[in-house]
C-alpha cells in the first residue's frame, strides 16, 4: 500500500489536542524497541510501521485515532508479524512511559502533566522532595511551573527599586521565566527554594571571619547555623586562631587550636544539616605558615572525620618555591606575628598530597594568585573561599550563583554555538543575578552591608561536556582548549557589558571606586561577575553535565539527596549509537559495567575520542582546561581533577605543582574509590 494514499493524517494527543500524523515516529519507536533486543534493520522497522498504518486504516477509516490507539496497533502488528521479542520490548517501554506520566501527574498535576517544561522524571523527583513548596503537613502545593513563576515574579520585582513601570517589570518577569523554563539558565538552589517565601535567603554562599576569642568563634558559629538552616553554605579561614597549646591570658590556660574548633563547627553544623532544607557544605582554610598546619592536613586522614567540611591549605608562592628548591620555610604565630619555627616545605607538601591521594583532602588555594587577580584589592586580602572554591570572598561577603546550560545554545545546522542567543541569555542572567542581590534577605546587617558593597555574583556554566560532544570536539585537545577560551571570553565580555549598562542606569557598586575596574575606566555594577560552580543538583534539574567538568562516566550510579539512586546513561551517546547503528544491549551492558567506552571496539574511534570521561583524561589536560577557563573568570572555578584508583601519590604531587605553575587559583583532586560514601559510582 502506498503510504501517501493512507487517509490517517491526524492523531489525538493525550492532552486532547490534534496533531499531524508522522509515520516516521512509528518507525523510530519500533526500531528503538528492536535495538534493545539486538535488532539493527531500520528498513524492516519502516515496513512494520507501514503495516501498522494499514491496520489502522481498516479500523479508523474516516476517524482520528488517539496515541493509545496507535500504540495498541503497534503491539498487535508486531505480534501478528512474528516479532514477539520486539513486541515485548515495546510493551515494557510503553509501560515505563505510562508510569513516568503518572509520576509526573502526581507532581505537576494532571491538568499540567504534559506541560511544556523540559524537566526529566529524575528532575521532577528532586523538585518534589526539595524545591517545591509544601504545606505544614508536608504535602506538595506547588507545580514546577508554579515554582519558576514564583521565582521569576519575585526577582523581577527588584526592578521597581530603579523606577521600572509595571509593564516593564512584567516583561522582565516573563523573560526570567522563559530562560528558566527552557532550562537555558538556572540560579543557585537557595533562590529556587526561597524566592517569594518568608525565608527569602537567596545567596548560595557566605564567608564568615573567625576572630581569636570565644565570642568571635561561637558568634560566627551561630551565624553559620542560621545560614545553613536556610539552605546555604559557608567558608571559613581558621588562620587567625592561635595554635594549640599557646598561652591564653584571659583564663590562664592554653589554646585548643584551630583543628579543635573545626571539629566543634563540624558537629554543630551536622545537626543543622539533619533538620534543614538541604545539606549545607563548608570550606575550612588554614594558611601553610600556621603552626598547626600538620594537624590540619591530617584532620581527615581517618574518615568519616569532618565529613561536613572541604579542607584547603592556603599556600603562598614563597612556599611553593621552597618546595621546588627543597628549602625550609617559617611558621608564623597569628596572634603575635612572630616566627616560631620552621619546616621542610617538601615534607609538608608530601603530607598534603598523601592525604589528598587517600581521601581527596586537602586541596590547595593559591592565595597569592587569588589576591593578585581580585579586582577589590583596596578592600583587603581574601583569606578563604565559599564551600566549593569557586568564589574567593572577603569576610562577611555573600555571593549569588547561576549557570548557563550550554547544551541549549547549539546551532545544529552549522555545528556551532548560537552566539547571539547565548549573548541574550547572558544579558538576561546578569540582570537576574543583580536583582537577586536586592531581593535577598541577609542573615545579618553586617553581611548585607558587605555583600551590597561589592555586589558580587558568579555566572557560570553547566553542560560544557555535552556541548563539546555535540560539536564533535574532544575535551582533552587543543581544539577543546580553543573553544573553552573563545566561549569563556565571550561570556565574560558580554557579562561585563551588561554590568556596565546596569551601572549607568542603577549606579556602580559602592566598592567600584579605587577598584581595578575603576583604574581601567570601566564602570561596573558588580565587582565580580563570573564563577564556574560545580552545579551538582541544578545540572540534574537541567539534564546537563556538571559545571565545566568532562563526563564523569558514560553510565553510572548516582546517589542524590542522601538515599535516592539514579542509574544514568549518557543520552547524547545513546542517540549517536542508535543513529550510527552500533547500539546493542550487549554494548550498553558493557558500558554500564565499565563506565566508559574506551574498551568498546565496536564504537568508532571518533566517537570514543569525543566521549572521554574524567578518568580517561590525563591530569595535565584537566589543569590546562581549568587554566584556560580561569583567564576569563574573575572569581574562581570549582573543578575536580579525577584520578583512577591506580593513580600514585606522585601523580597527585605533579598535578598540584602544575596547577600552581599554570596560574590556577586552586586545585582539588579525587581518586576513584578513595572515599566510602562516594556520590557517583562507576559500574554495577
Amino acid at each position: 500500500m502506498n503510504e501517501s494514499n493512507l487517509p490517517i493524517k491526524k492523531i489525538i494527543k493525550r492532552d486532547g489536542l490534534v496533531a499531524e500524523f508522522d509515520v516516521n515516529k512509528i518507525t523510530e519507536a519500533i526500531f528503538q524497541a528492536a535495538q534493545t533486543v539486538g535488532g539493527k534493520d531500520r528498513d524492516l522497522a519502516h515496513s512494520l510501521a507501514l503495516k501498522v498504518l494499514e491496520n489502522l486504516q481498516k479500523k479508523f477509516r474516516g476517524k482520528i485515532p488517539t496515541v493509545d490507539d496507535i500504540q495498541d496497533a503497534v503491539e498487535k502488528t508486531l505480534i501478528e508479524e512474528g516479532h514477539a521479542k520486539t513486541a515485548k520490548a515495546y510493551i515494557l517501554y510503553r509501560h515505563q512511559k505510562d508510569q513516568e506520566r503518572e509520576q509526573r501527574a502526581l507532581i505537576v498535576g494532571r491538568e499540567n502533566a504534559d506541560a511544556n517544561l523540559q524537566f526529566s522524571n529524575e528532575a521532577l523527583k528532586i523538585l518534589e522532595r526539595r524545591y517545591l513548596l509544601k504545606n505544614p503537613e508536608g504535602k506538595v502545593v506547588e507545580t514546577p511551573k508554579g515554582m519558576l513563576q514564583r521565582v521569576a515574579k519575585n526577582i523581577a520585582a527588584a526592578d521597581r527599586l530603579y523606577g521600572a513601570t509595571a509593564e516593564e517589570i512584567k516583561k522582565n518577569e516573563e523573560r526570567f521565566y522563559a530562560l528558566m523554563a527552557e532550562l537555558k539558565f538556572l540560579p543557585n538552589s537557595p533562590t529556587l527554594m526561597n524566592a517569594g517565601t518568608i525565608t527569602q535567603q537567596l545567596s548560595s554562599c557566605f564567608v564568615l571571619p573567625i576572630e581569636d576569642n570565644i565570642n568571635g568563634i561561637f558568634g560566627t558559629l551561630k551565624e553559620a547555623a542560621l545560614i545553613h538552616q536556610r539552605g546555604s553554605g559557608t567558608g571559613f579561614s581558621f588562620s587567625r586562631l592561635r595554635p594549640k597549646g599557646d598561652f591564653v591570658m584571659s583564663n590562664v590556660g592554653v589554646a585548643a587550636g584551630p583543628v579543635s574548633f573545626l571539629k566543634v563547627y563540624d558537629k554543630a553544623l551536622e545537626a543543622i544539616k539533619q533538620g534543614g532544607v538541604r545539606p549545607g557544605a563548608n570550606m575550612a582554610v588554614l594558611r601553610v605558615e600556621h603552626p598547626d598546619i600538620i594537624r590540619f592536613i591530617e584532620a581527615k586522614r581517618n574518615p568519616p572525620a569532618l565529613k561536613n567540611f572541604n579542607l584547603s591549605v592556603a599556600v603562598t608562592d614563597r612556599f611553593m618555591k621552597a618546595v621546588e628548591e627543597e628549602r625550609e620555610y617559617y611558621l608564623l604565630n597569628p596572634k603575635t606575628d612572630k616566627y616560631i619555627g620552621k619546616l621542610k616545605a617538601r615534607d609538608v607538601f608530601a603530607m598534603i598530597t598523601q592525604n589528598a591521594w587517600k581521601n581527596g583532602d586537602p586541596g590547595l588555594l593559591f592565595i597569592d594568585e587569588i589576591n593578585r587577580k581580585h579586582p577589590g584589592k583596596h578592600l583587603g586580602e581574601i583569606e578563604t573561599t565559599n564551600q566549593c572554591g569557586e568564589a574567593p570572598l572577603l569576610p562577611y561577603e555573600g555571593i549569588v550563583l547561576g549557570s548557563l546550560n550550554l547544551n541549549k545554545f547549539i546551532n545544529d545546522e552549522n555545528n556551532d554555538l548560537a552566539w547571539e542567543e547565548l549573548a541574550d541569555a547572558v544579558r538576561t542572567a546578569v540582570h537576574f543575578l543583580d536583582n537577586i542581590i536586592d531581593m535577598n534577605a541577609y542573615p545579618t546587617k553586617e553581611i548585607e552591608e558587605h555583600t551590597k558593597k561589592t555586589r558580587k555574583f558568579g555566572l557560570g556554566m553547566m553542560g560544557f561536556a555535552d556541548m563539546l560532544s555535540r560539536l564533535r570536539i574532544k575535551y582533552d585537545s587543543e581544539e577543546g582548549l580553543e573553544m573553552a577560551d573563545k566561549l569563556m571570553a565571550f561570556i565574560k565580555n558580554t557579562a561585563y557589558q551588561k554590568s556596565s549598562e546596569l551601572a549607568e542606569k542603577r549606579g556602580p557598586c559602592p566598592a567600584w571606586k579605587d577598584s581595578e575596574h575603576h583604574k581601567a575606566e570601566r564602570k561596573m555594577r558588580n565587582l565580580t561577575c563570573i564563577s564556574i560552580a560545580p552545579t551538582g543538583t541544578t545540572s540534574i534539574l537541567a539534564d546537563a553535565s556538571s559545571g565545566c567538568e568532562p563526563f564523569f562516566a558514560i553510565s553510572y550510579h548516582k546517589t542524590i539527596l542522601g538515599t535516592a539512586e539514579i542509574v544514568y546513561l549518557n543520552r547524547i551517546f545513546e542517540k549517536i549509537a542508535k543513529e550510527r547503528g552500533f547500539y546493542s544491549p550487549e554494548l550498553i551492558a558493557q558500558v554500564a559495567r565499565e563506565g566508559n567506552i574506551q574498551n568498546c571496539k565496536e564504537v568508532p574511534k571518533d566517537v570514543r575520542d569525543i566521549f572521554v570521561t574524567a578518568q580517561d583524561i590525563e591530569p595535565k589536560w584537566h589543569i590546562k582546561m581549568q587554566a584556560t577557563l580561569q583567564k576569563h573568570v574573575d572569581n574562581s572555578i570549582s573543578k575536580t581533577i579525577n584520578f583512577p584508583r591506580s593513580a600514585s601519590i606522585k601523580d597527585v604531587e605533579n598535578a598540584y605543582m602544575l596547577a600552581w605553575k599554570s596560574k590556577c587559583k586552586g586545585i582539588t583532586i579525587y581518586r576513584d574509590g578513595s572515599y566510602e560514601d562516594q556520590v557517583i559510582n562507576i559500574g554495577e
